[in-house]
C-alpha cells in the first residue's frame, strides 16, 4: 500500500465507521466491537505513515481545486504526524474507556454519542494531515460541528446552554477573525500552502504581518487564550468521556497545533523572533497561563479545575511558537503529547470517580484513594507530570521551554513558567494528599458496594498514566521526528 493511499485510507476510516455504527447501533456488543475495530484500525494506519516520514518524506494528495493554485490537499509532515499519533493512539484508548463508562452510567443515545466521536476523530485526522491553511480550516470547523452534540449530549438545559456557548466563541472567532486572515494571506501571497519558512515574508510589511498574527491567534479559539477561552469549562457539562475527548485528544489540541503550524509555516520562525512580531503574544499567553491556574485554585468541583487547568497549560504550546527558537519550539510541540497523555489521565479519573461513588466535588474525595487506589495513584501520576516532575513525561516540555528563555533572555517567561509549576502544585498536590491522607482518618462510604470503576476503565486509565512514564523514560522516537521541524 502506498503512501497516499494510507493518507487516504486514514480520512475513511473514521467516516466509514460512523455510517458502519449508524447500521449496526442497536446491538450493543456489535456497536462496541465496531468502535474499538475502526479506532485500532485507524491508529494501525497513522503509524503505517511513521517511517516514510521519519526518513524525510513528505508524503502528500490533492483532491480537487477550490481556484487556481489553491487545492484541498493533504500533506504529511512532522508536527502533523506527531498529532495524528497522538489523536488515533488516544482514540483507541478513549473507546476503551466509553464502552465501561456507557455500560455503567447508561443514558440514551449511545449510537449517536460514538458517531459523533467518530466524525470528530475524522475531522482531527484532516487538521493533522491538511496540505494547506484552506483545508485545515474546513477540518477545523467540521471539528466544532462534530463535537456540539457531544458537548449537549445529556440534553438537559444547563447542557444545552454550553453548547451554545461552545459554538457561539469557536465559530464566532473562526470565521470573523481566522477567516479574514486566511483570505488576507491569499490576496497578499497568492497562496496559503504550508511552507517551510513561511509565505509571508516580502510580500506584508511587518505592521501587516503583525495584524495577521493577532487575527490569527485570537481566531483559533480553540486554543482557548484570553478571553476566547470561555467555551472550555462551559463544554464541561459534556459526558466525561467527552471532556476527556475534548481536552486531550481532538477540541484544544487542533487549536494549539494551529498555532504552531502558522508559525512554523505561515509566519516563519525566524520572522516571528527576528521582526518581533510575537512578543506581545507572549503577554498575552503568560497572562492566561497565570490567570488561568489562580481560577483553578478556587475551584471545587473537578471538572472545571481540570478545565481551568486545560487553559492555562495551552498557553506553553502558544508561548513556545511565540519565543521562536529551536529549543522553544521543541517544548512546544512535545507539550502538545506530553499534555495529551496527563490530561486524558485526569479527566478519565474524575470519570471513574463519578461512575464509582457520583461524587464531583474535591471536598468530597476525603480519603478516596483508599478504596479507590488504580485511579488516585494514576490520578497522582497525571497531576505529577503537568506540575513537570520527572520521571514523568511533562518534565521534558518544560525543561525545553525554559531553555528556550534563556535563549533569548526572557527572564519574565522564566519566571512564568515556574510560578505556573508552583501553582499547578498548589491545585493538585492538594487533591493527592486528601485521597491519600484525609485529615481525621475519613474515608468515603463505599457506593453499591463498588470500590472501584469497571474495569475497562481501569484499563485505560493504567495505559494513559503508563504512557506518562513511557514518554519520559524513551522520548527518543519525539525528538527524531521533531528534530527537523526546528533544525536541532
Amino acid at each position: 500500500m502506498t503512501t497516499d493511499d494510507l493518507i487516504y485510507l486514514a480520512l475513511a476510516i473514521p467516516v466509514a465507521g460512523a455510517l458502519l455504527l449508524w447500521s449496526v447501533g442497536r446491538i450493543q456488543p456489535v456497536r462496541e466491537g465496531v468502535s474499538l475495530l475502526i479506532s485500532a484500525g485507524l491508529f494501525a494506519t497513522v503509524a503505517a505513515l511513521v517511517p516514510a516520514v521519519m526518513s524525510g518524506a513528505r508524503p502528500a494528495v490533492s483532491l480537487f481545486e477550490f481556484a487556481p493554485g489553491l487545492p484541498f490537499a493533504f500533506e504529511v509532515e512532522p508536527l502533523g504526524m506527531l498529532f495524528a499519533l497522538l489523536a488515533s493512539f488516544l482514540w483507541v484508548i478513549t473507546t476503551i474507556y466509553t464502552i465501561g463508562y456507557l455500560r455503567a452510567n447508561g443514558g440514551p443515545h449511545q449510537t449517536r454519542f460514538l458517531i459523533c466521536f467518530s466524525l470528530a476523530l475524522a475531522s482531527v485526522i484532516g487538521v493533522a494531515f491538511a496540505g494547506n491553511m484552506l483545508t485545515l480550516f474546513f477540518f477545523y470547523e467540521a471539528l466544532t460541528l462534530c463535537t456540539y452534540p457531544l458537548v449537549t449530549h445529556s440534553g438537559t438545559e444547563t447542557a444545552r446552554q454550553g453548547g451554545r456557548r461552545y459554538l457561539a466563541i469557536l465559530l464566532s472567532t473562526s470565521i470573523l477573525l481566522q477567516l479574514l486572515a486566511i483570505l488576507w494571506t491569499w490576496v497578499a501571497t497568492g497562496t496559503l500552502e504550508f511552507r517551510s519558512g513561511g509565505i509571508l515574508s516580502g510580500k506584508v510589511s511587518e505592521p501587516v504581518m503583525a495584524i495577521l498574527l493577532l487575527l490569527y491567534v485570537f481566531g483559533v479559539g480553540k486554543a482557548a487564550l484570553m478571553p476566547f477561552h470561555g467555551w472550555l469549562p462551559a463544554a464541561m457539562v459534556a459526558p466525561t468521556p467527552v471532556s476527556a475527548l475534548l481536552h486531550a485528544v481532538a477540541v484544544v489540541k487542533a487549536g494549539v497545533f494551529t498555532i504552531a503550524k502558522l508559525g512554523l509555516y505561515i509566519f516563519g520562525l525566524d520572522n516571528l523572533r527576528e521582526f518581533a512580531i510575537s512578543e506581545w503574544l507572549l503577554y498575552v499567553a503568560g497572562a492566561t497561563i497565570l490567570i488561568a491556574s489562580l481560577i483553578a485554585l478556587r475551584q471545587d468541583n473537578l471538572k472545571r479545575l481540570l478545565a481551568y487547568s486545560t487553559v492555562s497549560q495551552l498557553s506553553y504550546v502558544v508561548i513556545g511558537v511565540a519565543i521562536a527558537n529551536a529549543h522553544a519550539v521543541m517544548g512546544a510541540t512535545l507539550h502538545i503529547a506530553m499534555h495529551g497523555f496527563a490530561k486524558i489521565t485526569l479527566f478519565f479519573c474524575a470519570g471513574a470517580i463519578i461512575t464509582a461513588t457520583r461524587k464531583t466535588e474535591i471536598s468530597q474525595l476525603d480519603g478516596i484513594g483508599r478504596t479507590m487506589p488504580v485511579t488516585m495513584g494514576a490520578f497522582a501520576i497525571g497531576s505529577f507530570s503537568l506540575i513537570g516532575l520527572p520521571p514523568f513525561s511533562g518534565a521534558w516540555s518544560k525543561y525545553y521551554l525554559v531553555l528556550g528563555s534563556l535563549d533569548e533572555g526572557y527572564y519574565a517567561v522564566l519566571a512564568v513558567l515556574l510560578a505556573s509549576s508552583l501553582l499547578n502544585a498548589l491545585y493538585f498536590l492538594p487533591i493527592v494528599m486528601r485521597a491519600f491522607f484525609p485529615t481525621g482518618g475519613a474515608q468515603p462510604a463505599a457506593v453499591s458496594g463498588i470500590a472501584e470503576a469497571p474495569v475497562m476503565q481501569l484499563v485505560a486509565i493504567s495505559i494513559t498514566a503508563l504512557g506518562s512514564m513511557v514518554l519520559f523514560a524513551y522520548p527518543q522516537l519525539l525528538f527524531n521526528l521533531l528534530r527537523p521541524l526546528v533544525g536541532m
